[in-house]
C-alpha cells in the first residue's frame, strides 16, 4: 500500500475503534484491523510489552497467520541483539536467532518499535535505546516495501499513543498562535518568480491559524540554479508548522552548501528522525532547474504526491513517482534521483494532499485525474493563472465538504 494512504489507513482504523481503556488495547485492536485489511498484506502478528525494570520485552498479545508461543514468554534485551537494533533503526528485518522461536519454525522476523523511545547506556558507555512496545509482523513476502511499512505503522500509532497520553485543558492561546502564523507566512517566498527560461507560481493555503505544509524557491548564490520544493508535515497544527519550518530551513542550508541532492535529502531525514522523534512523517518533493537550452530538472521524491509533468510536444502527461521513503520514520534511509527536460510550454506541477484529497458533501475526493483534466485544459496559460484555475475549481467542488487540509500548489512552466 502506497506510504500516505497506509497513514490514512492506520489513522481511520484508530479514529473508528470502539472504547479502548488503554494502550495494550489499542494496539490489539489496531492489529486485528491491519491483518483483516487485505491491501496491507501483514497475516499475523504479535505483540511485545518492555517490563518495568526495562531488560526484557513480554509477549501478551499474537494472532493471525503465526506460529503460537508461549503466553507471557520473555527475551532478555542483553541477550536478544534485535530489540537494541529496533531502538537504533525504529524496524528491522532480519534472520530469527532465539532457539525457542527456531523450534517453532520462526526463522525470520520483522518487526517495528511503537511508543515511548528510551535512551540508556551500555557497559562501554555507548548510547542504545528501546521501545515502549514492539510489534512483529508476518507479510506474505518480505520485500523492500515492507521496512517502509513497518516505519509508517511504528510511526502513525506512536504519535496516537503519544497524543492521547497528552491531557490538556489549556484554551488556544490566540496571540501566540497569530505570532506562529506571522512568522510561518514570513518564510515563503513570493508566489512569482522568473529563472531563465521558466516562470513558476505557488501558494500555500493553511487550514487553520498555522499549517503543515510548504513550499520554496531556492536559488543559487551564482543564479545558475535554483531548487523548488514542496512539503507536507503529517502532523497537525503547531507540531506541524514546527515540522514545516525546520525542513525548510535544513533545505536552504543543504542549498547554499551545493550539498548533493540524494545526500542532502539522506541527511535531512535524519535530522528529522533525531529532532522529532514522536511526530509524525513529512513528505518531500525537491527539484532543481539548470540555466541550460537542455531544460535539465533533476528531483527527489521522499513520499510527496506525484507531480504532474506535461508533456506540450505529444500533449500527454505523467505522474512523476516516488524516489524514497517519507521523511522521519526511520534513518538511514535509501533516496534516488531522477530527471525529466523541459522544454517549450512543458508544465511540471506540484501539489500537496489537500488538493486531491478535497472532499464534497458526498465525501468523494477532488481526486489526482480531476487535477490532471483541469491542468490539460488551462495548459495555454501562464504558471499563475493555471494555479488560480485549480484553486478555484477545488474551493467550488469542496465547498460543502466536511473534510479540509492545508493546500499548496507550485506550478512550474517552460517559457521559451
Amino acid at each position: 500500500m502506497e506510504q500516505k494512504k497506509l497513514f490514512r489507513t492506520i489513522e481511520n482504523i484508530v479514529k473508528e475503534a470502539p472504547k479502548i481503556n488503554n494502550d495494550e488495547e489499542l494496539l490489539t485492536y489496531v492489529l486485528e484491523q491491519i491483518i483483516r485489511n487485505e491491501e496491507i498484506k501483514i497475516i499475523g502478528g504479535r505483540l511485545w510489552m518492555l517490563n518495568k525494570e526495562k531488560t526484557s520485552y513480554s509477549l501478551f498479545e499474537q494472532m493471525g497467520d503465526v506460529d503460537l508461543i508461549e503466553k507471557n514468554y520473555e527475551l532478555s534485551v542483553n541477550q536478544y541483539p534485535m530489540f537494541k537494533d529496533v531502538g537504533l533503526y525504529r524496524s528491522v528485518i532480519a534472520q530469527e536467532t532465539d532457539e525457542y522461536l527456531i523450534d517453532k519454525g520462526i526463522y525470520h522476523y520483522s518487526a517495528t518499535g511503537v511508543g515511548e523511545r528510551y535512551k540508556f547506556k551500555d557497559d562501554k558507555d555507548e548510547n542504545f535505546y528501546l521501545y515502549e512496545y514492539l510489534i512483529a509482523l508476518n507479510a506474505k513476502f518480505i520485500e523492500d516495501d515492507l521496512l517502509n511499512t513497518l516505519n509508517i505503522i511504528s510511526m502513525t500509532l506512536s504519535s496516537i499513543i503519544r497524543s492521547k497520553g497528552i491531557e490538556s485543558s489549556a484554551k488556544e492561546n490566540i496571540l501566540e498562535l497569530n505570532k506562529a502564523r506571522e512568522i510561518q507566512k514570513s518564510i515563503l517566498p513570493d508566489h512569482e518568480m522568473k529563472f531563465g527560461n521558466f516562470e513558476m507560481f505557488g501558494l500555500s493555503i493553511p487550514d487553520k491559524i498555522v499549517g503543515g505544509d510548504f513550499f520554496d524557491y531556492l536559488e543559487s548564490e551564482d543564479k545558475e540554479r535554483v531548487g523548488i520544493a514542496v512539503g507536507d508535515a503529517a502532523s497537525k497544527g503547531i507540531s506541524a508548522a514546527a515540522q514545516a519550518l525546520y525542513v525548510s530551513g535544513a533545505l536552504r542550508m543543504g542549498v547554499e552548501f551545493q550539498i548533493k541532492l540524494t545526500t542532502m535529502v539522506k541527511k535531512i531525514n535524519n535530522l528529522v528522525y533525531e529532532t522529532f522523534p514522536y511526530e509524525r512523517f513529512v513528505t518531500l518533493f525537491y527539484c532543481e532547474l539548470i540555466k541550460d537550452r537542455k531544460g535539465l530538472c533533476q528531483y527527489v521524491n521522499a513520499g510527496q504526491n506525484p507531480p504532474i509533468f506535461y508533456n506540450s510536444e505529444k500533449g500527454e502527461t505523467e505522474f512523476l513517482s516516488t524516489t524514497g521513503p517519507v521523511l522521519g520514520p526511520a534513518p538511514y534511509q535509501k533516496y534516488y534521483s531522477d530527471s525529466i527536460n523541459f522544454k517549450k510550454n512543458d508544465i511540471l506541477l506540484l501539489y500537496t494532499d489537500g488538493i486531491v484529497e478535497a472532499t464534497n458533501e458526498d465525501f468523494l475526493f477532488y481526486g489526482d485525474d480531476r487535477l490532471k483534466q483541469i491542468l490539460l485544459e488551462n495548459k495555454d496559460l501562464n504558471a499563475k493563472e493555471i494555479c488560480s484555475k485549480i484553486i478555484q475549481d477545488v474551493n467550488k467542488f469542496s465547498t460543502k465538504g466536511k473534510y479540509s487540509d492545508d493546500r499548496t500548489l507550485v506550478a512550474i512552466k517552460r517559457i521559451k
